[in-house]
């Protein structure tokens, strides 16, 4: 069967068509008015901030207003390894026990002191919760043995080599006050407390903690917004309205270029976004065939959406995580051949014609979404597999879907962010589904393979760093071989801020360090 060449798929036929369907610049939530206070700034989010700790979900930029407020034992810095936060030393004294000494004078807003036993509550409330995104980065849960009033000891069954990255992610709130819930205000030991939350709306207002034990934050306030269309965060950022945008796309950073009050930053993240196959599908159906999913991928021209769509903010993934993670191997490459897709399909006993793929996605999960899905589609449709799209709003039920509990879906635009920096902890909050964990429906998009998982359990308790590598490096080719994902690229983070916010450092983490910002003038 010949294939006639497909049409020139350009970013502005893509802009023309999300314009045609009301993807594109339509009216959204306006940004707050008048320019911030003297000594305040105020940063809009492209998603609604619903919690000030983390237990349930952690999208990269709530992370520098969470921690903002509430800090861990440990926090991955920006060369992605670990350093002391609540913790004075956290150190590897056997296999299967940490001992961890709280930093002399660490206090939350209210003047009581850090504890461990607000650390042993912490990691309880982390494990009450259903569905955390925490959780499934943590093999086992260590328990605290407290030894005096600052020093405990973490000890688990199996060895957990890599606690002091794994801990950064658990946030610390006074036992008393810590529930299995989303906290969307209270006590934290962090440089700002919260004077006013509204989780509905995204909005939080933040001042200096007078008894913070750590360098005084220059901000005296911080004001978070919510704002979804792209479009009105620029508007407001342009008009000084706004002093941060965080995520923002191609077409929203060549208008900030070069105007002069404007600044564009960007890092290279822990963040990989996937085009993800649905594996809860029944035996005998097409895509539960690795064949079939690896046939697919050959439809997928991921150079141009890169270059049309993402404009050389995306490199297309040569591997199941972010090259920048540590422990991160290349396992291969996604080729455009449309001949080979029909080919294989072909050799797996199926017709494009036969295929019907719904694709599903949430707005705002990177920049240009609607834009990539619709080039996606196209380039199927090219084979002859037709295909449906449907864009869930933030906030939505979305997580419904993924879980299997709504309706029916094949392919997930998805992205998996990984606050530890480590290559391994991608593979296990991924592809470390059991069966177990799929009962409960707390696997990633339905993905068990035992062999995977047996690598990672071995990996999980290795001690030695050179061996664990190499294992970790094996469990990465064994997921690629499985073929998850249609395509799959890492972002080039970018934000945007107005020159007068001086200290701002982004980190692969998609996030910085509230306290280390000052205003000019």
């Amino acid at each position: 069967m010949t294939q006639s060449t497909p049409p020139e798929i350009s970013r502005r036929t893509f802009l023309w068509t999300g314009a045609a369907m009301g993807l594109g610049l339509a009216a959204g939530c306006a940004g707050p008015t008048g320019s911030p206070a003297p000594g305040s700034m105020v940063l809009a989010l492209n998603r609604s901030l619903v919690s000030l700790d983390n237990k349930l979900n952690q999208f990269e930029a709530a992370v520098t207003v969470q921690r903002g407020v509430r800090q861990a034992l440990t926090r991955i810095g920006p060369k992605l390894t670990p350093e002391p936060v609540l913790a004075e030393s956290f150190r590897l004294t056997a296999p299967t026990e940490w001992t961890v000494r709280l930093r002399a004078g660490a206090r939350y807003s209210d003047g009581s002191p850090v504890t461990p036993k607000d650390v042993a509550t912490a990691l309880e409330m982390y494990q009450k919760v259903n569905g955390s995104f925490i959780a499934s980065f943590f093999p086992e849960w260590p328990r605290v043995e407290q030894d005096d009033e600052r020093t405990f000891r973490l000890r688990s069954d199996k060895p957990l080599p890599v606690l002091d990255y794994l801990m950064a992610n658990i946030l610390i709130t006074p036992s008393s006050a810590n529930q299995p819930a989303e906290l969307q205000s209270g006590v934290g030991s962090g440089p700002y407390t919260v004077v006013r939350s509204d989780r509905g709306a995204g909005v939080y207002t933040l001042r200096a903690n007078p008894a913070y034990w750590g360098p005084k934050p220059r901000l005296s306030t911080v004001h978070v917004r919510f704002i979804q269309e792209e479009s009105s965060r620029v508007v407001a950022l342009r008009s000084g309205e706004i002093d941060v945008i965080d995520t923002i796309s191609p077409d929203s950073a060549e208008q900030l270029r070069n105007l002069p009050d404007v600044e564009l930053t960007s890092a290279v993240g822990t963040r990989i976004n996937q085009l993800f196959f649905n594996f809860r599908k029944p035996p005998g159906h097409p895509l539960a065939d690795a064949r079939v999913r690896r046939a697919l991928t050959f439809a997928v021209d991921g150079k141009r959406l890169a270059e049309d769509v993402l404009q050389g903010t995306a490199i297309p993934a040569d591997g199941v995580v972010s090259g920048i993670l540590s422990g991160a191997v290349k396992t291969g490459q996604y080729a455009y051949d449309p001949a080979m897709a029909i080919r294989l399909l072909a050799e797996a006993g199926v017709k494009p014609a036969d295929l019907n793929l719904k694709i599903i996605w949430e707005t705002g999960e990177f920049p240009s979404d609607s834009l990539l899905m619709e080039g996606v589609q196209q380039m199927l449709e090219q084979i002859g597999v037709r295909c449906s799209l449907q864009q869930f709003e933030p906030g939505g039920d979305i997580s419904k879907w993924r879980q299997g509990r709504a309706g029916d879906w094949d392919i997930l635009g998805n992205g998996f962010s990984v606050p530890t920096g480590l290559a391994y902890s991608a593979l296990q909050g991924m592809f470390g589904g059991t069966p177990e964990k799929e009962k409960t429906r707390d696997t990633y998009q339905g993905y068990v393979q035992p062999q995977v998982v047996e690598l990672l359990g071995r990996a999980a308790e290795e001690v030695d760093a050179q061996a664990r590598a190499a294992v970790v490096a094996k469990a990465q080719q064994a997921v690629w071989d499985s073929w998850p994902c249609l395509w799959a690229f890492v972002p080039r983070t970018m934000l945007a801020h107005r020159r007068r916010v001086r200290g701002l450092a982004l980190e692969p983490t998609n996030s910085y360090d509230l306290a280390a910002l000052r205003l000019d003038g």
